[in-house]
């Protein structure tokens, strides 16, 4: 249409009048007209001290010899500088992608106003616990697991699993981190440390707070309808269903109870938090508590 020539003045329209005519963008236009142009053998610019093909083997053998199934890029960029090949966050992160060996991932819905303002990591270890519990099924039925995580480093100062959800059961990982962490069980051995809930009654029922306080432990609740506010130990949570939770299958609750444990030590000693430069929790305790406290 753009060659055929006027009536009137017996010049061609031009490709201008009648996109604008037509209200068609010309770059559309010449998109289309344009053949097809075929694709790089490989991406522009420098490939790096190692081609595609062999970082892919290494990413490859970096999540087969990892012990945890929710490692996303940036973990497994940290695992082969460690191993001494340094390249790209998003080199990484595209070969991951390409091959579809991402973490699955869930998207996000739109919410509301928040109650929850600021953060809840503070800046030394065995300052703020979080704690909450999960279910899972075992072969003896329904079986209730309980975390507690420290909020600094978020390592796992305790789990355990059992058959009921009582408010007893659920003081089992805080009794674990303070005989761990603490050296004693006794009265206001942990003062200074507070532990952060939700308003579930487990956690709400007198026999919890009565012993919180007996620790000399402040209680912490989160604010209702706002689980962000919990976030470490939901975080946690997550990594334990993705990692042992919803892989494994357990006959008991005592099997589940042991793997549990196995699972506590595995995930302290490897685990890599990016926001503490990617060093597991125990690592991130050496650094911060003296020699002594660590021997005791």
């Amino acid at each position: 249409m753009s060659r055929s020539a006027s009536p009137a003045s017996g010049k061609p329209y031009g490709l201008a009048r009648v996109c604008r005519v037509w209200r068609v963008s010309r770059a559309t236009v010449h998109r289309h007209l344009s053949p097809s142009r075929p694709k790089p053998v490989r991406r522009p610019g420098p490939v790096g001290p190692i081609a595609d093909a062999g970082l892919l083997e290494a990413i490859r053998a970096v999540l087969s010899a990892s012990p945890f199934h929710g490692e996303g890029h940036r973990k497994v960029w940290a695992r082969l500088r460690v191993g001494g090949l340094r390249t790209s966050k998003r080199r990484v992160l595209r070969l991951m992608r390409e091959h579809g060996l991402l973490a699955p991932s869930r998207v996000g819905t739109p919410r509301g106003p928040r109650n929850h303002d600021g953060t809840i990591i503070p800046d030394q270890v065995d300052t703020m616990w979080g704690t909450d519990l999960t279910t899972t099924i075992t072969g003896e039925g329904q079986a209730a697991v309980f975390v507690a995580v420290d909020h600094c480093s978020a390592e796992c100062v305790g789990l355990h699993a059992a058959r009921r959800a009582t408010r007893f059961e659920a003081l089992e990982p805080i009794r674990q981190g303070v005989r761990r962490h603490f050296g004693a069980f006794a009265k206001d051995i942990a003062r200074g440390l507070a532990v952060r809930h939700d308003h579930g009654s487990q956690y709400m029922a007198d026999a919890f707070q009565a012993e919180l306080a007996f620790l000399g432990i402040e209680s912490s609740p989160a604010f209702v309808r706002a689980p962000e506010g919990n976030g470490c130990a939901e975080r946690f949570i997550r990594t334990l269903k993705e990692n042992l939770l919803w892989v494994h299958t357990f006959d008991t609750v005592e099997e589940l109870r042991q793997a549990l444990l196995a699972f506590r030590e595995t995930y302290n000693s490897t685990w890599l938090i990016q926001r503490h430069g990617f060093r597991p929790p125990e690592a991130i305790r050496a650094n911060q508590l003296p020699p002594a406290a660590l021997a005791a």
